[in-house]
């Protein structure tokens, strides 16, 4: 019998669930529960993390789970790592849906960084007003850089303060567009964009108004996560099912 565990948090993941209920398959939506409040999905929902590897090997047998599929967001390396290797130890089949990355094209002005520190390092030692485009998780790693003016798009309000002294959050979640991403960048006056290769259409449109305005960017390389099955599209995941 196939029962499905979809790990998510991401566009591509809603879609999937989507797709899983309409097919009828059993499967249940699982979120690591960093978003207070998660869009609602067709699927049963778990929330909160499994314990590592084993507490994974160990929800996978005792729910009969009999495919796993990975549609969490390209920088969750931690949770995907874990799913490899909990897979692999549980025997159960695995499939990552994951979005192509960003290329750059004629007009963009991209620098490569392997990491958050490098990012850091990119932005240089002269004060610029940066649009930090990488979600709540990992602003401590700018603190020391408390020379430059970040704006913050975050999906919830913060809940203390920010680890940035010179920060101003905006609430919003995506999919975003251009028009509204150019005029988010020319009202704050931002000189820089740091952002996360995440790939996918939602969050690209900061990156096209970038390359409109002229403006560099400063890009995140995906972290690196052992070899596994890959898929583009709901659909060949609904063909992995079905074979």
């Amino acid at each position: 019998m196939t029962r499905v565990l979809l790990l998510g948090g991401t566009t591509e993941a809603a879609r999937m669930a989507r797709a899983l209920a309409d097919a009828g398959v059993e499967a249940v939506y699982s979120y690591a529960g960093r978003t207070e409040a998660p869009v609602a999905q067709p699927l049963p929902v778990r929330v909160g993390g499994f314990g590592g590897v084993e507490g994974l090997v160990g929800y996978l047998r005792a729910e009969g789970i009999s495919h796993v599929i990975d549609a969490t967001h390209p920088f969750a390396a931690q949770m995907s790592r874990n799913a490899v290797e909990a897979c692999v130890e549980a025997g159960v089949a695995l499939i990552a849906l994951e979005r192509e990355p960003w290329q750059a094209g004629a007009g963009d002005h991209w620098t490569h960084v392997p990491d958050l520190a490098g990012a850091v390092v990119a932005l240089g030692e002269a004060p610029r007003r940066v649009f930090l485009a990488i979600g709540r998780q990992n602003l401590s790693a700018f603190a020391g850089a408390p020379q430059h003016q970040y704006l913050l798009r975050l999906v919830d309000p913060p809940t203390g303060a920010l680890p940035l002294p010179r920060a101003e959050a905006v609430i919003a979640r995506g999919p975003f567009d251009v028009e509204g991403d150019r005029a988010l960048l020319k009202d704050h006056r931002i000189e820089v964009i740091v952002a996360k290769n995440a790939g996918g259409a939602g969050a690209e449109a900061k990156l096209v108004a970038a390359r409109e305005l002229g403006l560099p960017v400063v890009l995140i390389d995906r972290p690196l996560v052992p070899s596994r099955q890959v898929a583009r599209t709901v659909g060949e995941v609904m063909g992995w099912l079905d074979g």
